[in-house]
């Protein structure tokens, strides 16, 4: 028998969002080529007919599940940040922030790689970097979280005025590379150790850098 809820079981935004879900799991399978509308429809439990009143066509799907995977980034980011133990010194702390974040990015890399890739190689731009559809249970994005522990950084004297602009985008990339590297490039050999090791040395890195 099948565990698929009944088709009549759903109100409207509860469908869509298991039409979200289905394409999650297979998301977290294979990465964004395996998200297939059909496939959600039959693991939801529902018509095509009615998905198509929720997503035009795979494409659309596949931008709503990428959405969902960068909250649940933004998730891993903000647990590593709480698993932070502060110092009592403002400028100690927002450094040891700021590489919470990246590691806790790394980590959902390495953790959720089928979501990393769904999270992050979806064609978008900054212009939706804000989106609530991209926050995690926080209330907050990758993207803010990350600026927000520059900011931090900024205010505690640690990040000088003309070097916070665009700050975002070099800490991103040199993280989103390594992520990438290891998952899909010639890094993806190295062991859990050499992991971790490149993982710190290049957040310090980072801190040296901004």
């Amino acid at each position: 028998m099948s565990d698929a809820p009944a088709r009549s079981s759903y109100r409207h935004g509860d469908l869509r969002q298991a039409l979200i879900d289905a394409a999650l799991d297979m998301a977290r399978q294979g990465g964004p080529d395996a998200v297939v509308l059909r496939e959600a429809t039959r693991r939801a439990g529902v018509s095509p007919n009615a998905a198509y009143r929720h997503f035009a066509d795979r494409r659309d799907l596949l931008e709503a599940a990428s959405a969902s995977a960068q909250g649940l980034a933004a998730d891993a980011m903000e647990d590593a940040l709480e698993a932070v133990h502060g110092t009592g010194d403002p400028a100690v702390d927002a450094r040891l922030r700021v590489g919470a974040v990246g590691r806790g990015y790394l980590a959902f890399a390495r953790h959720e790689p089928g979501l990393f890739r769904t999270a992050f190689t979806v064609p978008n731009d900054l212009s939706r970097a804000f989106d609530a559809d991209k926050a995690g249970r926080r209330g907050r994005t990758p993207f803010q979280v990350l600026a927000e522990s520059l900011d931090a950084l900024h205010a505690a004297g640690v990040l000088p005025d003309e070097r916070r602009q665009g700050a975002e985008l070099l800490a991103w990339s040199t993280v989103h590379g390594l992520g990438m590297l290891a998952l899909d490039g010639p890094l993806r050999g190295l062991t859990d150790e050499m992991l971790d090791g490149a993982t710190e040395r290049l957040l310090l890195m980072v801190d040296r850098g901004l």
